[in-house]
């Protein structure tokens, strides 16, 4: 009786590697290779047409479009004739490799050709390239200077909120009484869109003539409640109304890591008589490290976006003095229509968020490192 090969053994789950001849896996590369090289050809008589420096050419981009498609098509089935069962299995993933190519890739690489063009949609000239003329302007230009000098306010203040966060967490983790009712209430501001906490707080609330906050200070003695004529107090303001809307945020985060902590070693330490300051110095902030660095890295990563309510309540104003960079990019975009120079400040912003965030968690993870 003959011995059973591994397939008749397990038919289901082996399979034999297909014999893959030379010939077929230089066909492999020839339709993709092909196929690239007829999509580059395409783009580069379309660009030379689109900036008028050849004639012939293409009304839309559309064909570039077609010939993507097709060289992306044939990256698919070459995997197929050069690697055989192999690269049937990069199929699953080569879908979702294609569309992030697609959606970001390419359009990171035509931001970056807008960054170094003078385009404004007022203007009847279209685009034109300019070379490194938004850079030399935004070296010698002071509001976005001053946009990035509050970018540094408004993120030293994310220390002032994680230390709200971290006494009304450790607040809503002790048994007081209607706990649950104060959980929920703490969530609210984190349940509203930053539209509406600008529109109800800052266009409502502290509105100088009729607003209830403003009443409250004439009422207090303060002759002229304006919080948003003042640089200090607008920047002030706009930092306690992002503060409002993000702290619940950090308490969900710094709750669930209270609500993790192990309690024999709590129940010890108060057998041994420790008090509730030496517990927190010595046994629940050491523990509770990692989830405060995570909420203090996340926390500044929505810090490093803030936009929305700045643009809707104070514009930047008063003088540039609540702009984030943000903010002044998409006012760069919507008040002057100036594409070019705006695409440039997101690279450079860009640029810089990157850096800061490598620096950040290199030295959050050395500190976790150092701690373990």
């Amino acid at each position: 009786m003959t011995k059973p090969t591994s397939i008749e053994r397990d038919p289901l789950y082996v399979v034999a590697p297909p014999i893959v001849t030379n010939k077929t896996k230089r066909f492999g590369h020839i339709i993709v290779w092909g196929t690239f090289t007829l999509m580059f050809l395409l783009a580069i008589i379309q660009f030379l047409n689109t900036n008028e420096y050849i004639t012939f050419g293409f009304k839309t981009w559309r064909p570039v479009l077609y010939a993507y498609i097709l060289w992306a098509c044939a990256i698919g089935y070459s995997r197929v004739l050069i690697y055989g069962e192999k690269g049937k299995r990069t199929l699953f993933v080569f879908p979702a490799v294609m569309f992030i190519l697609s959606i970001v890739i390419f359009p990171m690489l035509f931001g970056l050709y807008i960054s170094f063009t003078d385009w404004n949609l007022s203007s009847i000239d279209g685009r034109e390239f300019n070379g490194l003329d938004n850079f030399y302007q935004m070296i010698s230009d002071p509001y976005y200077w001053n946009a990035l000098k509050n970018m540094i306010y408004y993120v030293l203040a994310v220390l002032v909120e994680f230390a709200i966060a971290f006494l009304l967490a450790l607040l809503l983790n002790s048994q007081i009484r209607g706990r649950k009712f104060f959980r929920i209430a703490f969530l609210i501001p984190l349940m509203l869109s930053p539209v509406a906490v600008s529109w109800m707080v800052g266009k409502s609330m502290l509105e100088q003539r009729f607003g209830p906050v403003a009443n409250l200070g004439r009422f207090l003695g303060w002759e002229t409640p304006t919080f948003f004529s003042s640089p200090e107090i607008a920047r002030l303001t706009m930092m306690c109304m992002d503060a409002w809307t993000f702290i619940p945020l950090m308490i969900i985060m710094l709750l669930a890591g209270l609500q993790a902590l192990p309690k024999e070693v709590l129940e010890a330490a108060k057998v041994d008589g420790a008090n509730k300051w030496t517990m927190f110095k010595n046994i629940i902030f050491p523990i509770m490290l990692p989830v405060s660095l995570t909420t203090l890295v996340i926390r500044i990563i929505f810090k490093l976006k803030l936009a929305d309510i700045i643009i809707i309540v104070t514009a930047g104003g008063p003088g540039g003095a609540t702009d984030s960079v943000t903010s002044f990019i998409v006012r760069e975009y919507r008040d002057r229509s100036n594409v070019g120079y705006g695409t440039l400040l997101s690279f450079v912003y860009l640029i810089l968020i990157i850096i800061f965030m490598t620096i950040l968690i290199r030295f959050v993870n050395r500190w976790l490192q150092r701690a373990a």
